[in-house]
């Protein structure tokens, strides 16, 4: 049997860690919630934009002065923006993202560089001795547009200038509280997305489709990065609250067994003692 003392200090122990996890579940759940938000607010306006982009696009004039963002060529140079946390206890968040982002570099037959946002990819890719071309860590946790404009800069200026032929982003989509989903899909170039058109509406662009063309492609990349970068956010307060939660709940488990433990330890203690002082009565008389 388990002297009582030990179990004791177990018990303690075990329920200093119960109420530390419960005070980071309340307050990644605040912080989910705010980022929660934040996604679902920029949705729409990245949904629109690739509307009008597609539109543009299609404009005869826009087709005619190709932007750089826009030119296919020859795959020799691959980059990846893989986007994890800075910090972990958020269950298999970050690992999943970076298993998904490995199972790509291995599938392809060309170099392959990457642009690291969070430490926890940046940690996981240098371990394995990936090229790691730029990174960028403690974006917090309400970042802005303007905090990721740096991204976006390297990675359009690297696909301007020809250091690499496609760009792909890596980041974890959030899905609900509980589902997060790792996707990985082609930035650069751009592909705009074909749409049906359910009504008769011209839009007037000036001072031409190709100028606004030209304005609006870099301000869609930024776009894209930032909007990743906020569901990856929304995704790790969520799965770091469900963790949380978790962990408190077997905290609770174990202090319960514990306990049950403990007495019945101080029973079988009580009962001996009872034992052998009826013994000795016995024995003196």
């Amino acid at each position: 049997m388990i002297p009582i003392r030990i179990i004791r200090r177990r018990i303690r122990s075990i329920k200093s860690t119960a109420k530390i996890t419960k005070a980071m579940e309340m307050i990644a759940a605040s912080k989910m919630r705010q980022a929660q938000l934040r996604v679902l607010a920029a949705r729409p306006y990245s949904e629109k934009m690739g509307e009008v982009l597609s539109n543009l696009a299609a404009q005869p004039r826009a087709e005619a002065e190709s932007h750089p963002l826009l030119q296919h060529r020859e795959v020799k140079q691959l980059t990846v923006i893989h986007v994890t946390a800075d910090r972990g206890l958020c269950g298999g968040l970050n690992a999943n993202m970076n298993r998904r982002t490995s199972s790509f570099i291995l599938e392809q037959k060309v170099p392959l560089n990457l642009v690291t946002v969070g430490r926890k990819g940046r940690d996981f890719m240098s371990r394995y001795g990936r090229d790691i071309h730029a990174e960028f860590t403690q974006l917090g946790d309400k970042p802005s547009l303007v905090d990721t404009t740096s991204i976006s800069r390297v990675v359009i200026d690297d696909y301007t200038n020809k250091l690499t032929d496609e760009i792909y982003l890596g980041y974890t989509q959030f899905i609900s509280t509980v589902i997060q989903r790792p996707v990985l899909w082609k930035l650069l170039p751009i592909e705009p997305t074909k749409f049906e058109r359910t009504e008769n509406i011209d839009y007037i662009y000036e001072p031409s489709p190709a100028v606004v063309l030209g304005e609006l492609l870099p301000r869609y990349v930024e776009m894209q990065i930032y909007h990743a970068i906020l569901e990856s956010i929304a995704s790790e307060q969520s799965a770091r609250m469900v963790a949380m939660r978790n962990a408190t709940d077997n905290a609770n488990e174990m202090i319960d067994d514990l306990t049950l433990t403990y007495n019945k330890a101080r029973q079988e203690l009580i009962t001996k003692e009872l034992l052998d002082i009826a013994g000795g009565v016995v024995t003196s008389t």
